[in-house]
């Protein structure tokens, strides 16, 4: 097990420089670009495949860093750049998780790759949960999938909603309901091969923030799929269906599903991604506040606007804290006892959204144009709050987690 630390070691540092010379260099001057357009933009991820960001190698070798600051490092960095694009380029990543978190050695091994392709036939892949009407109330979920076990295929049919990469990707990881009875106990995770039949792109969403990354419904409609494509097999599915039913009876314990295993794994690199993207208003800030001038001096010379820095500053450091530390119990297998998780998500999110008005307040009226990156940072920021389990949520988590009750 590696031991904890604040400080990244040299082959981190180089990874980190090099990832912040692409996003300052290739991700930040297409940014106000393809916000504007509302496109994905393939040439700045085709440029991250070139150079090996865009790729399964690059994403293995952060996700099993045994220190677990590789994930939350990449993310900062990126998302420093822009928000939308990063997510572009990370996007892939949430569907690889689930595979990573859920599937079999054969299962990783046949989809993994197929989700990024190469430089010269770039890929994307998308994770399909939410629908329109079950979001943070998975129970409700009304996507099934049912097994025809003469052709031992899997038969779905549904509509998901808010899929980033969603209709356009290679390959889909849609989640189901295989076991209505057992609300979200009796959801399994599918892969959907490239060109599957009955698979379609439904409404492609215009957005608040994040403009650059593609979110669409996904609507599948007969879809049929191999056995072999159920996330883990059917023997470890029959089993935990049946553990499942068996604590029902019994009023016991929560058994965790295969949506929830990878949010889960996922939300400490989203608080990742807020600290970046609030990192980087706060830059902006500081050195607006250092260079613009009101009545003959810097205005960083008033408490007003020195005060709202500091704060700022000491936000973003104790959020990547607390982002490095569950990111450090995740790799190392320690549980989240008392959510950590969930604390580092909600914390950086929160503080991505604070610190980024913030700094369009001390821009003034400058900070409310699009002159400046920092109103596009702000839009950006709210979607931390809200995917992968909204703050409301995380807070419902972390309750039930400290005090072991069911608090609705």
């Amino acid at each position: 097990m590696a031991e904890f630390t604040m400080e990244l070691n040299d082959e981190q540092k180089e990874v980190r420089d090099w990832l912040h010379g692409f996003a300052a260099d290739v991700i930040r001057p297409a940014a106000a670009e393809w916000d504007e357009r509302e496109e994905t933009p393939w040439p700045v991820i085709q440029e991250a495949a070139k150079v090996g960001i865009y790729s399964l190698d690059f994403y293995a070798q952060q996700y099993f860093d045994q220190t677990g600051l590789g994930i939350p490092m990449a993310m900062e960095e990126l998302f420093w750049g822009d928000a939308g694009i990063a997510l572009s380029i990370v996007g892939t990543g949430l569907a690889a998780v689930g595979v990573l978190a859920n599937g079999t050695e054969e299962q990783i091994g046949t989809w993994v790759p197929q989700m990024y392709g190469d430089a010269n036939d770039v890929k994307l892949a998308a994770f399909c949960s939410s629908e329109p009407d079950a979001g943070s109330d998975v129970a409700s979920m009304r996507t099934r999938a049912v097994y025809d076990e003469a052709k031992d295929e899997w038969v779905i049919n549904g509509t998901k909603t808010w899929a980033t990469n969603g209709g356009i990707a290679n390959v889909h990881v849609v989640v189901a309901v295989v076991d209505p009875e057992l609300g979200s106990k009796g959801h399994a995770s599918f892969i959907i091969p490239p060109n599957t039949p009955g698979l379609s792109q439904g409404q492609k969403f215009k957005k608040h923030g994040i403009r650059a990354s593609h979110t669409a419904e996904v609507i599948l409609d007969n879809v049929r799929v191999p056995g072999s494509c159920l996330l883990g097999g059917k023997e470890k599915l029959d089993e935990r269906l049946a553990r499942a039913r068996e604590r029902a009876r019994a009023g016991g314990e929560r058994v965790k599903n295969a949506a929830m295993a990878t949010f889960e794994a996922s939300r400490p690199a989203v608080g990742a991604m807020a600290v970046g993207t609030a990192r980087a208003a706060y830059e902006v800030a500081l050195d607006y506040a250092k260079t613009r001038e009101q009545f003959g001096r810097p205005i960083i010379d008033n408490q007003g606007v020195a005060f709202q820095l500091a704060e700022m500053r000491t936000q973003i450091d104790a959020a990547r804290l607390l982002v490095w530390r569950a990111s450090w119990m995740a790799i190392n297998g320690r549980p989240f006892t008392a959510a950590e998780g969930s604390m580092s998500k909600l914390f950086a999110s929160e503080t991505a959204k604070k610190v980024t008005a913030q700094a369009i307040q001390i821009l003034g009226g400058n900070g409310y144009t699009r002159e400046y990156p920092v109103e596009r940072m702000h839009r950006d920021s709210a979607i931390y709050t809200i995917f992968e389990g909204t703050s409301e949520i995380q807070r419902l988590v972390i309750a039930r987690t400290l005090s072991g009750m069911p608090i609705r």
